[in-house]
Parts: structure tokens; sequence; C-alpha cells
């Protein structure tokens, strides 16, 4: 996954007609190539570019949280635009939602300060990573998850996991370092824990305190594990990357001592593999409480 490097939004009229629309938007993001405009390729950027356009004839850019890649999904992506068009802020979700398919929802629609940039304004964002641990293959959950048949840890991976809570360089879980002026983040949150089917689907966080007294799955109703990370900004496929990582350590094939080493090796090639981009959802983006728009 990659941030959103939009560029800041130029706009300085004083012009009291035009507004910012904030959009918060859930997709499944299995048949697009991602959050932004490809040519000659379907996108969530671009499917909502295209509504906009046909409900109000003005192109507009349409700014996000973040750049979901090719085949995540999302339960709270947060776009922002601005436009002079006469639309009661709450109206603009029912009124894009007929010209967008299916698979593109929008949750909600709001008025914020021409100074809110659904980038540069987060705080922060958690993503989930949803893994159905089962021998057997289920078709229904394939689009949304990665399955592994073997056993998985879910508490030695959630130990693992700790090194990488805090200030780090995750230049070890960083696909074709260097994407970004640096590649120090702050993860605030992260746990593995084994859920049932309700929990995937769950649009608010996941429990901060996992039950590990369930060890396995099928049989006690919670086939899934779920790795659920809160960071102030994430590296391209950053998310992926560290659940490779602890994969291995549910596995057994690594300890937690390997997965410190490896983040302070700054080196991607020694780090697990890269998770499938379908068991990936963005959950929730977080704002700085905004003044209500005069």
């Amino acid at each position: 996954m990659r941030d959103d490097q939009a560029t800041r939004s130029t706009s300085s009229s004083t012009d009291s007609s035009i507004r910012n629309i904030r959009l918060t938007v859930a997709y499944e993001g299995t048949r697009y190539a991602g959050w932004q405009v490809q040519p000659n390729h379907p996108t969530i950027q671009g499917e909502i570019e295209r509504a906009i356009l046909k409900l109000t004839r003005q192109e507009v850019r349409v700014l996000s949280a973040g750049r979901t890649d090719s085949g995540v999904h999302a339960f709270g992506q947060v776009a922002n635009f601005q436009i002079d068009f006469p639309i009661p802020p709450q109206k603009w979700r029912p009124a894009l939602q007929t010209h967008l398919p299916e698979d593109i929802v929008i949750l909600e629609s709001d008025e914020v300060p021409l100074e809110f940039h659904s980038t540069f304004s987060a705080k922060c964002k958690r993503y989930r990573y949803v893994i159905y641990n089962n021998l057997v293959d289920d078709p229904f959950l394939r689009p949304f998850s990665w399955r592994i048949s073997q056993p998985l840890d879910a508490k030695a991976m959630c130990e693992a996991a700790k090194c990488l809570i805090g200030k780090h360089d995750f230049r070890s879980f960083e696909t074709d370092w260097p994407n970004k002026a640096t590649s120090v983040r702050t993860v605030t949150h992260l746990t593995v824990q084994r859920c049932g089917l309700d929990a995937v689907w769950q649009r608010s966080p996941l429990s901060d305190e996992p039950d590990f007294s369930i060890s396995s799955g099928q049989e006690t109703g919670k086939p899934c594990l779920c790795l659920e990370i809160e960071a102030d900004g994430f590296l391209y496929n950053m998310v992926r990357a560290i659940t490779g990582t602890l994969v291995n350590v549910g596995r057994g094939t690594w300890t937690a001592g390997d997965v410190a080493r490896i983040l302070h090796a700054q080196d991607r090639t020694i780090a697990g593999g890269t998770a499938p981009a379908q068991g990936l959802f963005l959950v929730r983006v977080y704002y700085p409480e905004i003044p209500e728009s005069p």
C-alpha cells in the first residue's frame, strides 16, 4: 500500500460558494487497480470522479487518505474534493451513489473547512489483514483473505509483533525502497488474534486485548487470524510485508528475536514475503477534531 502523495490543494479562492466535501467510502477492491487513477484500468478514484462529473458536469480531483493498491478493500476510506455546486453536504452521499457501481459505496458525506486535506490532515490510519487459517478452502472468503492451511500460532505472532510497536525505520518492510523521504513511521497498535467470521467484517477496530485461549480454527468457530495495525503512516506494502514476516513466526520458522533482527537490519530481502493483496482492509482513518464549517 502507498500513502497518498497527492499535491496539496492550491486553491486560494475566498469565494464562499466553494465547498470542501468529505466522503467516507467503503469498497471491494477486487476488480480495481487500486485507488489512484491509472490509464486503461478501473480505479476507485476514477469511478468517483466520473460519478461527480455525471452529476455536476464538473471535473474535480478527489483526494484520499491513502492509496490502496490493486485488490485491497476499504471499510472506511476518506476522500475529499472542492466544488461549487448547490447540493447540501449530506445529499452528496445518495446523489453520487446513483452513479457508482455496487462495489463502491458512499457511507457518509459532509462539509469540512477548505483547509482540510484527507491525506495531510490525517493523524493515523488503521488496517486489518485477514488470514483464513483452515485446511479446507472457502470460495466465498477467497476474495477477502489469504488462506493458509498449516496451523498458525496467533499468540507467538502477537508477541513477536510487539517489537514493531513504536517509532522505527521500517525499511525492512518497504517494497522498492526508497519510496518516501523517510522510512521512519510510528506504529501505535499491532495485534494478531484468532477471530470468527463476524470479526472479519467488523467496521470498528477489533479488541486491543486478544483472547489466546482459542488456539485452533474451524472447530472453535474462529477460523481466521486478524492482524490489526495502526500507525501515523504506512510505506509501500508495509502491512503485507509485516504480515508475511509474522506468518513465519506463526509457522514456527522464526522467533520474536528474528523479527527484531529483521527490523533493525533495514534490509527487505531478509524479511518475509509480501502477503496477497486481497486480505487487506483499510479500516479507519483518524483526524483531529474539525470545527464546523460556516
